[in-house]
Formats: C-alpha cells, structure tokens, sequence
C-alpha cells in the first residue's frame, strides 16, 4: 500500500514513518512511502494516482495541509483518504473544514497516528484484495 507523507519538516516526514513502521496493523500489508516536502510534487504524486492514503502535515509552511486537503478533495474523484496532523487537538474543527478523513494532533503519539491510519487503510486493502 502506497502512502503519501508531506511536511516540509523532514523529521515530521521520519516521525510519521518511524511511527507506522513496515505495517501499522498486523491484518495490513506494508506499506510504501512516498515523501514530499513541496505542495507542487503533492499534487504530482496523487494526480499520478495509485496513493492509498496520504498523511498531510496541517503546520507545513508556506501551504499546509489543511489547504492542501481541500483542494485534493475538490478536484480528485474518488480521493483517497487523507489523514491531517494538526497543531493541537483544538484544531479538529480546522481538519472537518479542510474534509479530511481523520486528523491527529502533534505532538505525534505513535499509537495514536498507527491506530487513525490503520482504520483508513482496511477498506481499501479489503478491496484490493477482493
């Protein structure tokens, strides 16, 4: 399963990876990471299609992905699901306007962010091996 990371902070980018590991559920397959750390090369690897899910930095700068979220929503049918990293869990409301599919706070807790990926990436490994 492709996963899409972006921040324009590489340690955000190697948090996130070291945090799902090879698999983030032992019912997963492994997953495959694709790191960005510009909105343009965002919008080249989804356009290209084939993202399971991608994992979206809400604090990168100068376009964070909230925005960014927004705008795949609007313009990708069928987008696949996007988990956003918010600054703190008060910014829920933020992540429900940008129609992400879940969002975690930072700091990033390990569990937490496994767990959130794990719930969006079952139906789409269902149907990939349907």
């Amino acid at each position: 399963m492709k996963v899409l990371v972006y921040s324009d902070d590489s340690h955000t980018r190697s948090d996130v990876m070291l945090a799902l590991g090879k698999r983030p559920a032992a019912d997963l397959p492994e997953l495959e990471y694709v790191e960005c750390a510009t909105e343009p090369v965002v919008f080249a690897v989804m356009d290209a299609g084939g993202v399971d899910l991608a994992i979206l930095d809400g604090e990168a700068v100068p376009a964070g992905g909230m925005g960014i979220c927004r705008q795949l929503k609007d313009e990708i049918y069928r987008c696949p699901p996007v988990l956003l990293l918010i600054g703190r869990a008060e910014d829920g409301w933020l992540a429900t306007w940008s129609r992400a599919d879940a969002a975690v706070p930072h700091p990033l807790d390990p569990i937490t962010l496994a767990d959130a990926a794990a719930q969006l990436l079952r139906p789409r490994a269902d149907v990939a091996t349907a």
